[in-house]
């Protein structure tokens, strides 16, 4: 039996915890530090599962993305091509995908409150384009 929808499914329900702890989060007044990592992380996991969701989806076409240095990146154009999502989504998640190469590859005291601003205000939009394109 095919277990895509069970997998997908249960990506979508972690996105959903992660985008509800991290608004939790937000609401706080004056952000410190453990609380900036937390917003980070949360952004970093909704990303994960939305990579997660695209690769079940793919997978499910009959495509596997090779695991290159730019497998990422190929991962929404490939999901552009494939009509799973728009060119304007792909454009939103790419800034959601440069965040998780910064928050892999950085230190948390580098954490800038006002980028992770623009990413969280945006965050909620962009998962509710994307629940919109994969319904499709």
């Amino acid at each position: 039996m095919d277990k895509f929808p069970e997998q997908i499914e249960a990506e979508k329900q972690n996105v959903e915890k992660a985008l509800s702890d991290l608004m939790m989060v937000c609401s706080r007044k004056d952000p410190d530090i453990v609380e900036l990592a937390a917003m980070a992380t949360f952004l970093h996991n909704i990303y994960n599962g939305i990579e997660n969701i695209l690769k079940q989806l793919l997978k499910s076409k009959g495509f596997k993305v090779p695991k290159t240095d730019t497998w990422h990146k190929d991962l929404i154009e490939l999901s552009v091509s494939e009509r799973i999502i728009s060119e304007q989504l792909a454009d939103q998640l790419y800034e959601y995908l440069t965040f998780r190469h910064f928050f892999v590859h950085s230190y948390g005291f580098m954490l800038e409150q006002a980028n992770l601003k623009l990413l969280t205000d945006n965050i909620p939009d962009v998962w509710n384009q994307f629940l919109s394109s994969i319904k499709k």
